[in-house]
């Protein structure tokens, strides 16, 4: 397929600058692709399309605090640090983006903290904005992770800008309940801290959020759980590779990054009985859908695994794993729609998105969710 296929105009309006007070009240679109028949509900309803086993598959990554603030040597310039991955623990060598990147070249020193305790030094450059950084500082290295970690902060999506008297903002004042005269910058904050995240995080690694896991509250999977729905978890760690610009019309030349997973014996178990006993298996996410996929066999049965995939999923494409799909509403030409698409059908997911448009549904991380099933 081709590229300016995947293209729609999204309003700014509906883009998401904020979770729902509670993560159970997002919308949710759910097509039948059978069908391409389209309700408007609401995540609370999601138990009411599955069957007792039948079986969810969660992402358990944790999203760490990747995004620093230093000051570049001799001349005091800020420059914005993401940390991406850590390359080698010993050395407190990391792979990262900076910005702005036209300042900072190899041999560069930026220092992490107003004492000086942590120095990142350049020691190469990856891509335009990507560089190797070597963090010296007298802690062992983990103790250095810790305190990175601990200067780091939340690493919302660049769509997320939030001018704090704007109309987003008096309405995420009302919808949970801040009096006008308190300052909203810190109370949003520390609200990111906890809702870009899920709560099946438990391995760090990634530098997005899983955001269709974020859509299920202790209260919701406590539903599941009563409605005789199975649930277990995998580990996709998110990373930028998701986001990046695709540059080419035939999407049979575009490579996507690399991202580290892992799926252990009990997921591989319970995906596995599932679909032995036919019974219906749900990625919570396109990297659920796509890490199923890398490890499934042609029968459809997974396999124990450790490593890194480069899956790209996108039309034509013959699923093998997942029959169901919950997903958040996601960007023209990206990765993710296509991804989508690929699950769903093309035409169904387009005119699906038509309507979620027409209908006022919020597309990014923190807003609203679609369910694909038969």
């Amino acid at each position: 397929m081709k590229l300016s296929e995947f293209r729609f105009k999204l309003p700014d309006s509906q883009i998401a600058q904020f979770p729902p007070l509670h993560r159970e009240d997002a919308k949710l679109l759910v097509l039948h692709r059978n069908t391409g028949k389209v309700e408007h509900l609401h995540i609370s309803d999601l138990v009411n399309y599955f069957d007792e086993h039948d079986l969810m598959v969660f992402n358990d990554t944790k999203v760490f605090p990747a995004r620093l603030y230093g000051i570049k040597e001799k001349t005091n310039a800020e420059i914005e640090v993401f940390l991406l991955r850590e390359l080698n623990h010993e050395e407190s060598c990391w792979d990262t983006l900076v910005e702005p990147a036209r300042k900072i070249r190899i041999g560069n020193k930026i220092y992490m903290d107003d004492d000086n305790t942590i120095i990142g030094e350049i020691v190469d450059n990856t891509t335009s904005r990507g560089r190797t950084i070597r963090f010296e500082s007298d802690y062992a290295p983990d103790k250095l992770v810790e305190q990175l970690y601990a200067m780091g902060t939340t690493p919302l999506p660049e769509y997320i800008r939030r001018p704090m008297r704007a109309e987003p903002s008096r309405q995420f004042r009302k919808e949970f309940m801040i009096e006008d005269d308190a300052e909203l910058e810190p109370i949003v904050r520390e609200m990111d801290v906890e809702r870009y995240q899920s709560i099946f995080a438990k391995n760090i690694g990634a530098v997005a959020a899983p955001a269709s896991s974020m859509h299920i509250s202790k209260n919701m999977l406590k539903r599941i759980e009563i409605h005789g729905i199975s649930y277990t978890t995998l580990t996709s760690h998110v990373g930028l590779g998701n986001f990046k610009i695709i540059d080419v019309e035939d999407l049979n030349k575009h490579k996507v990054d690399s991202e580290q997973i892992i799926i252990g014996k009990e997921c591989v178990e319970a995906v596995n009985q599932a679909r032995l006993n036919k019974k219906r298996v749900c990625a919570v996410g396109t990297e659920v859908y796509r890490a199923l996929e890398s490890v499934a066999g042609t029968t459809g049965l997974i396999k124990e695994y450790e490593g890194w995939t480069n899956l790209f999923i996108f039309p034509p494409y013959e699923t093998l794993v997942p029959s169901a799909l919950l997903v958040n509403l996601y960007f023209p030409l990206s990765v993710q729609l296509m991804t989508v698409a690929a699950f769903g059908g093309y035409d169904n997911v387009m005119g699906a998105y038509k309507e979620a448009l027409k209908k006022d549904y919020r597309f990014g991380d923190y807003g609203d969710a679609m369910l694909i099933v038969d």
